[in-house]
This record gives structure tokens, C-alpha cells and sequence, in this order.
């Protein structure tokens, strides 16, 4: 992650490990090579290029295993190499197993020093945790992680071996760990004010998480923070972008328990189960999904169980990059006795369910090669996880009723169930982790697998884990296979529940609050037709300003309806205009963040999700006051729940907006926001007179451009000039005589 970055310009040189995977994160990094051998190619290949020097990524494991020799090479070779020892304290990538012996990162230096290395750093995210440490050697320094690149490329300039020590342990353990309470758990979470999110993605960017979701709002894309998969790691922080907001103290709130009567499972009839002694041959049960959701216990609980029945089970995973959210694979294969197995794999096309935790993963070849149409019948999760796509294009949409219609082909008509299992599992139980359990249940009650209730049951208590959400999470997939959209009315989906009502069996009685009003205008209803979008807008410009700026919004919506209702009798065009004309005249000031956090809609966000004693720890970088980088980039800092008192003073001063009192629109971003409504109004207008069905796409297109242009700060600025060379494009294409900025105002 942040440990694998390269200063701009500079080159890296990938190992054997997790880090591996930063060879396709665009970190300009190549090359892997085998165990104890990093960075030993550069040896050979320093003579022959201008390149002067390189850093390698070695992970402690393999510094332990074979890795020394890779350095001793270089020092003898007097090679200009960093090594960038990435301690972790374990062997991250297969499963978080211990190194194969003692290693400390002071052990580490004093070697590096033994060999003759005199330039060594340990970067840290807890450099406090070494104010007592004396062991390590002679004039090494401890840094911050956030000095980083500086610290790189002072080592880049060394010209000899020299070597850097990161010393955090994997995000993914941390999470992994913190499940078996074997490590802290800090009371500190991300949350993302929405209304604020540009949907840049420099978040995503900068930390190259996948726990950073696309949220779909009547606003366009925005980001959430997948609290069920966060690894707490906070390097999303460093995304330019006031929306990220950390809530200290407090927890996630739960939702509220069910009042029961009787057990959830009370009253479901009993399925009838395959019977494995009268059936010809094995029985093959495939699962597929994303690592550390659990797809790997679930084959063992199945596994677990058919040896409480004195069945033959044979239990296969191929895990490959699944601990780091990668595709993992599960074959179960089924028998009446041990010595009827006769493979451990589910053949290609002999899979009698698969259970597809994941839409993408449960989609590929070797997923789909296991399954026979009338045969094989298939369990899918429909939720749709981001894949790594995400990170890199903000604007990634996965095909999936595509996939879906590819796996209702595999396995032939009938035969494909479906429901959003990490909805019901949030819903219902507070954590997507329980999705997984929760379509073991599911496959159970259906009958097609061919082991009990009770012994499923015994092999999730012998499991050990979660124990009770566990169990409750198999019986509420027992309860969604019975009746579907039962289920989904306790969460408040489907048709709408009474504050007090009983699903069709009695069994479960609800309270539910009802649902505070909005205090501002709603923009997640549908949104189709043009006047209900000018409507919503309109309402939200005058309260982003006054009733005068919305008019001034309506004139240009109007006046490019009419023109196009005449030249080509759609509406594309307006409709366009009325989204990104409206997005260019909200643009995003110290004004309107400042209302957007102390209307009150994000509070009840926050108190929705979390319960508790807790405050808000607001992330920005004030224009007025933030030092700069040696990029020239405003630097953030953490302000405490106090600045949003001062928000309400600034968002009660938004009417000084754009006027000779407004000390924040002499910045160079503000001039050009509002430059760009102006140019914005002029372009539109002068391709009215020339608007016809050949061009109505360029003209939609260019009327789209502003979709482009999000962020703050220079992550804007680099929008903005991506845009002005795509506009320019279209103007071309368009023949359109624009009128210049210092011509006429339009609207």
C-alpha cells in the first residue's frame, strides 16, 4: 500500500510477497523476481542504463528466508539500491502466519549494519512506540510514514545500498486479528459526508483501498466507506477532500434487536436432504468469492459437518492473492464414506451447487466451467462489490446483468437464486461478514446440500467464532429461503412495514421508529422527467445562495428546452444542461461545505450509525491557513468538532458569495469555478443556433463535459484542464462560434 509508493520519478523493482500486486497499481514499479533474489537484476542492469538508481520491495518473511543474500549481493556489487524492507510482522499474503523465526526490526538494522550499510531509516505510522527502544543501531533514525517520500528521496541521492525499514503491520491482519480480539481495535472510523463528496476519487487513490464503495445519489457518484471491510488504516485521509471525517469514541450502532417469539427458525418446516447413500457418484459443491469474507469457512463448516455424520468430505481451497481481497475458490466434494472419494477437486462441469458469494468472481471461467445446465444449482449474492477498477476510474460500472445472464445460461432455467445477502446481513445483523453464513443457510433449507441443520450448527459452535451472529445468520437464511420478501421487509425493503407488524409465520414482532423528515430537499427520489430535475435544482441553488441565482439557473434550462424542442423535438440536451450547469453553479466553496456540515442532514447521518459517546474530527485544508508541500499542495490538517461552530458562522455568510466582501473568491479556484459558469452558459448558447439531430450527441457531450470536473484543489485544477482539451475537441467538431469570456453574459 502507502509502504510500496516510489517518489515521482523514480523506479521500483517488485519481489515475492504481497507487494507484488503494486507491479498493476500504476506505482512504476516492474519486475519480480524469485525468492532472495530482489533487486539482484539491477546489479547486471545498472551499467547499461541512464537509470541511476532503484528501490526493491522485500517483505520481512522473505528478508528472514533468503532475502539477506539479495542484499549482500548488492553491497558487494557497491550497487545504488534501496531496499525497502517491508516488516509486518507476518506472512500476510497466505493467511497471516508467523515469520519462520525471531525478527524484530532493531535486529534488522543491527544486520544491515553488520554488512556494512551505513545509510538505514525506519519509517513508522507509530513512531512513538520506539521512544524507549535502545537496541537499534548506531545513528538510525525513526520517521513518520507521513515523511515518506522525503525520506526516499534523500536515500535516492545516497548513491550506495541503503536501506528503508516500514515497519506497519498489514492492514489485512489488523482486521484479520481484530475478529479474534488478538489485536487493538482503536475507536476511530472514516466516514464520508456525501453531500460533500465530489466523487474525484483521489481517495481511492491515495490509499488504494477497495473498503471505498461507489455510492449512487441523485447528485451523481459519490464514495462510502465499507465499515464491515475497512481495515482502519486512515490512508484514505490523505485523499484532497473535505468530505473525510473521522468519528472518535462511540461504535457502529447494530440494528436494533427483533422482538422474538421462539427462535428464528421456529416454524420452517425441515428440507429434505440429499440422500449421498442412494446417489451414483460424488457430490460436488463449488463456492466462489472474495478473500476474507469468509468463503473458506464456509466450505470447512460444510466439511465439519459431513464428518459429524460420518460422511466422506474432501475440502480444496485455492486462495492464490485471496488475503488481500483477492478471488478465492473452494471445491467440496461429498461422499457416503471416505472410500468413495475419489478426487478433491469439483470437476468441470459437476458441480451440483455453487454458492457465489461474489457477482465477478462467481462470474469467471473457472467458476462457470464447473456447472451444467439441469444439474448445477446456483446460489449468488447479488450484491455488487467494486473491483480493483475502481481505484483507477471513478466512473466503473460492472456489467452485471451481463454476468448474471451468463450464469442463468450455465446452469439452465430455474436453477439461479438470487438476493442481496450483504444488504440482509447489515440489515439484520450489523456486519456484511455474516452474508456468507447467512447463503449456507439459504442452500440448507432448499435442500441442496446433502449434510444436516443440527450438524451444520455443531461445526459453526466448533468453529468458534461469532458464535451466536453466526448461528443467527444461518437461520436467517433458512427464514429468506422460506419467504424472501418477508425478510427483506424487516430491513425496511420491499413493501414498506408497519411500526408494529408480524411476518406471515407470527413468529417475529418489529419496532420500528418512523423515519425523522428531511430538513432539506431530497434528491434521492427518481429523477426523470425535466421539470421535477429543474425543480429539485432550483430549490437547492436558492438555498446554496438566494431565489435570483436559481432564476438565473431556470433562464438557461428554458431557453435551451425551447431551442431543442424546435431543432430536434428531445429533450437530451436540456436534461444535460439541467445537471451540469446546476453542478458548476453549486460548486463546492468554504460557504457551502461549511452548510452542507451544519444543516443538520449529516449529523443524523453520523447519529444513525454510530451510538455512543463519540465526536467528529473534520480533515480540511483551508485555503487561508494550510502550509504547502513541496508540490505546492495544501497540506491537511485533523480540527476538532469545535470548527463546526465556525462552519455555521461561514455558512450563515454565504451571501457575501462572489461579492467584493468575499475574502474566499480571490483565490485563483474560486476565479476560475465561476469563470467556468460563464463559459459553460456561452458554449451552450452558441451551439444552439446550429443544434440538429446530426450533432445533438457532440452537443449533449459538450453540454456533459462538467461530469469531468470534480474534486478540490489541484486534484479540480487537473480536471479542469483535462476538460478545456476535450472541450476544445468538441468545439472543433462542432463548428460552434463561441462567444468570448469578456463577450456578452448569457444567461
Amino acid at each position: 500500500n502507502t509502504s510500496t509508493r516510489v517518489p515521482e520519478g523514480s523506479r521500483g523493482m517488485a519481489g515475492i510477497g504481497c507487494h507484488y500486486m503494486v507491479t498493476w497499481m500504476d506505482r512504476n514499479t516492474q519486475v519480480f523476481t524469485q525468492m532472495g533474489g530482489e533487486g539482484v537484476p539491477w546489479i547486471g542492469q545498472s551499467p547499461f542504463t541512464e537509470e541511476k538508481h532503484v528501490f526493491a520491495n522485500l517483505g520481512d518473511g522473505t528478508y528472514y528466508h533468503s532475502g539477506l543474500l539479495a542484499i549482500r549481493a548488492a553491497v558487494a556489487a557497491k550497487a545504488s539500491i534501496t531496499y525497502k524492507i517491508l516488516f509486518n510482522d507476518a506472512v500476510a499474503m497466505t493467511g497471516g502466519q508467523p515469520v519462520d523465526g525471531p525478527i524484530t526490526v532493531p535486529m534488522i538494522t543491527r544486520q544491515m549494519a553488520a554488512e556494512g550499510i551505513q545509510k538505514i531509516v525506519v519509517v513508522t505510522d507509530e513512531p512513538e512506540k520506539y521512544k524507549n527502544v535502545t537496541d537499534l543501531a548506531p545513528n538510525v533514525p525513526v520517521k513518520h510514514r507521513d515523511e515518506l517520500d522525503a525520506v526516499m528521496r534523500e536515500l535516492r541521492e545516497y548513491g550506495n545500498v541503503s536501506i528503508l525499514i516500514y515497519d506497519q503491520t498489514c492492514a489485512t491482519e489488523k482486521r484479520r486479528r481484530r475478529k479474534r480480539n488478538a489485536y487493538p481495535d482503536p475507536a476511530r472510523r472514516v466516514v464520508i459526508n456525501d453531500r460533500v463528496c465530489e466523487g474525484c476519487g483521489d481517495c481511492s487513490d491515495q490509499s488504494h483501498c477497495l473498503s471505498i464503495e461507489p455510492l449512487e445519489t441523485g447528485l451523481g457518484r459519490k464514495r462510502k466507506i465499507n465499515q464491515s471491510s475497512c481495515n482502519k488504516d486512515f490512508s484514505c485521509l490523505k485523499g484532497f477532500c473535505p468530505s473525510l471525517v473521522t468519528v472518535e469514541g462511540g461504535k457502529l450502532r447494530k440494528p436494533k434487536a427483533l422482538t422474538q417469539q421462539g427462535d428464528i427458525a421456529t416454524g420452517l418446516p425441515d428440507p429434505v436432504l440429499v440422500d449421498l447413500a442412494g446417489r451414483r457418484g460424488l457430490y460436488g459443491v463449488f463456492l466462489a468469492g472474495v478473500g476474507g469474507t469468509g468463503i473458506v469457512t464456509i466450505g470447512q463448516l460444510i466439511g465439519m459437518a459431513a464428518h459429524i455424520e460420518g460422511k466422506g468430505c474432501s475440502v480444496l481451497d485455492m486462495a492464490g492473492l485471496a488475503q488481500k481481497g483477492g478471488a478465492v475458490l473452494s471445491h467440496v466434494v461429498l461422499a457416503a464414506s471416505s472410500a468413495d472419494l475419489l478426487n478433491t477437486r469439483v470437476a468441470m462441469a459437476e458441480a451440483d451447487v455453487a454458492l457465489l458469494g461474489d457477482l465477478v468472481v462467481g462470474a469467471s471461467q473457472e467458476a462457470i466451467g464447473r456447472m451444467l445446465p439441469g444439474r448445477t444449482r446456483v446460489l449468488l449474492n447479488s450484491d455488487v462489490a467494486p473491483t480493483a477498477s475502481f481505484v483507477h476510474n471513478p466512473d466503473w460500472v460492472l456489467p452485471g446483468s451481463d454476468l448474471t445472464a451468463e450464469l442463468a445460461a450455465a446452469c439452465g432455467p430455474g436453477n439461479l437464486a438470487a438476493f442481496d445477502a450483504s444488504e440482509l446481513a447489515v440489515g439484520l445483523l450489523g456486519d456484511a461478514i455474516y452474508s456468507n453464513p447467512m447463503m449456507l443457510g439459504y442452500a440448507y433449507q432448499k435442500g441442496w446440500l446433502p449434510v444436516g441443520g443440527a450438524a451444520l450448527k455443531r461445526a459453526i459452535e466448533l468453529n468458534g467464532q461469532q458464535v451466536p451472529n453466526n448461528l443467527a445468520a444461518f437461520d436467517w437464511g433458512r427464514r429468506a429461503a422460506q419467504d424472501l420478501a418477508a425478510v427483506q421487509r424487516l430491513i425496511g425493503k420491499g413493501e414498506p412495514v408497519a411500526p408494529q407488524a408480524q411476518d406471515d409465520a407470527g413468529i417475529i414482532e418489529l419496532k420500528r421508529g418512523q423515519k425523522a423528515e428531511a430538513t432539506v430537499v431530497d434528491f434521492k427520489r427518481p429523477q426523470g422527467e425535466l421539470a421535477d430535475l429543474v425543480e429539485n435544482r432550483s430549490a437547492f441553488l436558492t438555498q446554496y445562495q438566494n431565489a435570483a441565482y436559481a432564476r438565473r439557473y431556470r433562464n438557461l434550462v428554458d431557453k435551451v428546452a425551447q431551442a431543442e424542442q424546435a431543432a430536434t423535438g428531445t429533450d437530451r440536451l436540456a436534461l444535460a444542461v439541467a445537471r451540469y450547469y446546476f453542478k458548476l453553479m453549486a460548486y463546492k466553496d468554504e460557504y457551502e461545505v461549511a452548510r452542507l456540515y451544519t444543516d443538520g442532514e449529516f449529523i443524523k447521518q453520523i447519529q444513525a450509525q454510530f451510538e455512543g459517546e463519540w465526536k467528529l474530527n473534520l480533515h480540511l485544508e483551508p485555503p487561508l491557513f494550510a502550509k504547502r508541500d513541496d508540490k505546492g499542495h495544501l497540506i491537511k490538517r485533523s480540527y476538532g468538532p469545535w470548527v463546526l461552530k465556525a462552519f455555521r458562522i461561514l455558512a450563515a455568510m454565504r451571501g457575501l458569495r462572489g461579492t467584493a466582501l468575499d475574502v474566499f473568491g480571490r483565490t485563483e479556484e474560486r476565479r476560475a469555478e465561476r469563470a467556468l459558469i460563464r463559459q459553460y452558459a456561452e458554449d451552450v448558447t452558441a451551439i444552439l443556433a446550429k443544434l440538429e439531430r446530426g450533432n445533438l450527441d457532440k452537443a449533449v457531450a459538450l453540454a456533459s463535459l462538467p461530469e469531468q470536473i470534480r474534486g478540490y484543489g489541484h486534484v479540480k485544477e487537473a480536471a479542469m484542464t483535462k476538460a478545456a482539451a476535450r472541450r476544445e475537441e468538441l468545439l472543433k467538431e462542432l463548428s460552434a462560434q463561441v462567444v468570448p469570456l469578456g463577450g456578452s453574459r448569457a444567461a
